[in-house]
């Protein structure tokens, strides 16, 4: 049986959009592992789900740094954020995602 992936592109403004994006696009990183798994009765993937909440945590533009600042190309603790540092921090968190979930392959079970 082959899956399809459906893909939907927009560029949020506020950190709510982004939050709600980032968030449920890791689910569906883990989507069809986690379908398999659950469907045969094993075992839930939740690696995808906690490395997608950590990161974002971790790169919320102002939280810990911003890229790029107001007055500099890196600030730390400002909490503060922009429109261009909104699309340059979710770059970089799609890219470590990326890296995590599928090069890597982070993968944390939990029996059902």
């Amino acid at each position: 049986m082959q899956s399809t992936s459906h893909f939907v592109v927009f560029l949020p403004t506020d950190s709510f959009t982004l939050t709600l994006v980032l968030f449920i696009s890791s689910f569906f990183l883990s989507g069809k592992n986690q379908r398999q798994r659950t469907s045969a009765g094993k075992m839930a993937d939740w690696g995808p789900v906690l490395v997608a909440t950590v990161l974002f945590v971790l790169l919320c533009p102002g939280l810990l740094f911003q890229i790029p600042g107001r007055n500099k190309v890196v600030e730390f603790g400002n909490m503060h954020t922009s429109g261009a540092s909104i699309v340059v921090h979710a770059i970089i968190y799609f890219g470590l995602i990326t890296i995590f979930c599928i090069a890597i392959g982070v993968h944390i079970y939990a029996s059902q």
